[in-house]
């Protein structure tokens, strides 16, 4: 069950053989966490999404305010089982025709949702050895700080790590910078300095990584900054861990030699939980 354009249906039901997102990629997405029905960070992600419709030149439909949003969202929700939380992604895709050059810059959408298993955040304690992935390079450009359907990179890097063992891969960009994991952002602690990669490196403009450097900047005796990571700063950091908005927080444990602490992670996803709980 998938809502498309505002009308719920089979998902067997949509073709693909003209879809322009299925043929070129000429798709934007997002994803949300639901919570009692709710899209946890709805003005973050609506205005996201909208940024990202714009910036590729796609036409966003008059009546899609975000008040619509969340409508269509509760719609399909609640015609799925009960669960404590929901993972939903949006696509906005341009309507059929043209090649390279599309016909028309009128878009449709798509809603799919499936079921979490827990409501509120939480640290997972296992272990989560990272590795750089370096066959390719994230481009530092505002394109790349979008969701669109052009992710064959990171898919790419979930292979290599599942080959080799990894939990997961930090990717580089041309500056041969870390920006960010293979889903999702990257953050740094090394005393109380706590770093993440700027936009303007070529990494997600994340929802959650937005949540984490507010409460991180509330939070006594931490500084925050956004600036650069190189390789070899990941050998001097105290703790290292991953942020998005399904997820939450995912310490690093590991880091070829270099093992890691998760201290200052659970705190935050604690401030987190209590920011969610506040809606």
């Amino acid at each position: 069950m998938i809502n498309y354009n505002g009308g719920l249906t089979d998902d067997a039901a949509i073709a693909i053989e003209e879809n322009r997102g299925f043929l070129y990629g000429d798709a934007v997405f997002d994803t949300f966490k639901v919570l009692d029905g709710k899209i946890l960070f709805l003005e973050d992600h609506y205005f996201r999404l909208m940024a990202s419709v714009r910036i590729v030149r796609m036409e966003i439909p008059l009546h899609f305010t975000m008040e619509y949003l969340q409508e269509q969202v509760s719609i399909l929700v609640s015609q799925l089982a009960p669960a404590p939380s929901y993972r939903v992604r949006i696509t906005f895709f341009r309507k059929p025709g043209g090649k390279y050059m599309p016909a028309t810059r009128e878009t449709e959408f798509i809603i799919k949702a499936e079921p979490l298993q827990d409501a509120l955040y939480s640290i997972s304690e296992a272990e989560y050895e990272v590795e750089l992935y370096k066959d390719f390079y994230i481009s530092k450009q505002l394109i790349s700080t979008l969701k669109t359907n052009n992710r064959i990179l990171n898919v790419t890097a979930s292979i290599f790590a599942h080959e080799n063992g990894y939990a997961s891969c930090l990717m580089i960009n041309d500056d041969k910078n870390v920006i960010e994991a293979q889903h999702g952002n990257l953050f740094m602690l090394t005393g109380n300095k706590l770093i993440t990669p700027p936009i303007t490196d070529g990494c997600l403009n994340g929802i959650m990584r937005k949540q984490i450097l507010e409460l991180a900047r509330k939070t006594e005796g931490i500084e925050v900054a956004e600036a650069s990571i190189s390789p070899f700063d990941l050998q001097k950091a105290d703790e290292l861990f991953i942020t998005n908005v399904i997820t939450g927080v995912q310490p690093i444990t590991r880091y070829r030699k270099k093992e890691f602490t998760a201290i200052f992670s659970p705190e935050i996803v604690k401030r987190l939980n209590a920011k969610v709980r506040l809606g």
